[in-house]
């Protein structure tokens, strides 16, 4: 007999559960953490021997990020990820292989060994590229939402971005921009505190999107968007999820990110 408390998508949930997303999704969900957070340790080691060609910047400490938006996301929504997309783009289904020959330079990697860490694309699983440019991909998001808007079509756009961003003028261009003509674009900020040896308090918004504060160590936190997905007729939606655990980029002399004494003394400054 199946259980009274059984999801609408059938998945199991264990009677006193304080959830409603089932058993079966947080398995899936651990599972996506795991592979990204062995796949982000293996760049690191290839980096090290001199195997990552160019730099190559982690995400380790924000798998959730990337599993929680990549298990509620529907196929046709589309990702777009900062120069720091790995996890997201593995989280969306692309191989590691392909991932890691990519770092590598090889023939076998996502673009033939011609992008590298940066630059990660595969339109067939929704990831529409990795931006070194900082900032450079928000206007872009925007420009797909606008075309889902016109067409009539379900799709929402993603876009991920770290907390310095706020610091760019196409931030606060296309925040602007989406607001106003209302597209069906969620900007998550990856935000751990900090851009990169600055401290930094996030923006009070004025522009008209609604605002989401998520747990960034919590993938669950993130599947509020299978009850309430952003289309055409919504606000757009601003989403600030902290963590991360590494330095800004991986190298063997990178500074180590600030400890939990300093990031407490900023936080009531």
């Amino acid at each position: 007999m199946l259980d009274k408390a059984q999801t609408q998508t059938g998945n199991r949930e264990k009677p006193g559960l304080n959830d409603d997303i089932g058993e079966d999704i947080r398995l899936e969900l651990y599972r996506s953490q795991v592979l990204l957070r062995e796949a982000e340790q293996r760049a690191y080691d290839l980096f090290l021997q001199n195997l990552v060609k160019g730099t190559s910047h982690l995400s380790l400490g924000q798998e959730a990020v990337a599993a929680g938006f990549a298990t509620a996301m529907k196929p046709g929504d589309l990702s777009f990820c900062t120069y720091r997309g790995h996890a997201h783009t593995l989280a969306r289904g692309v191989p590691v292989e392909r991932v890691l020959g990519e770092l590598m330079g090889r023939d076998n990697g996502l673009m033939r060994g011609k992008g590298g860490s940066m630059h990660l694309t595969s339109v067939e699983h929704g990831v529409m590229g990795s931006y070194a440019i900082i900032g450079a991909h928000l206007p872009i998001a925007c420009g797909a939402a606008w075309r889902a808007q016109y067409k009539g079509q379900t799709d929402v756009s993603v876009c991920f971005f770290g907390d310095g961003t706020t610091n760019i003028g196409a931030f606060h261009e296309a925040l602007n921009f989406a607001a106003i003509w209302k597209l069906p674009v969620i900007f998550v900020c990856e935000n751990n505190l900090y851009m990169e040896y600055t401290p930094i308090a996030a923006p009070l918004l004025s522009l008209g999107a609604s605002r989401e504060m998520s747990d960034g160590s919590m993938a669950s936190s993130r599947l509020k968007l299978r009850k309430n997905r952003n289309r055409p007729s919504t606000r757009p939606v601003f989403v600030l999820t902290p963590n991360r655990n590494t330095a800004c980029a991986a190298s063997s002399t990178a500074t180590a990110p600030p400890n939990t004494r300093r990031v407490a003394r900023w936080r009531l400054a």
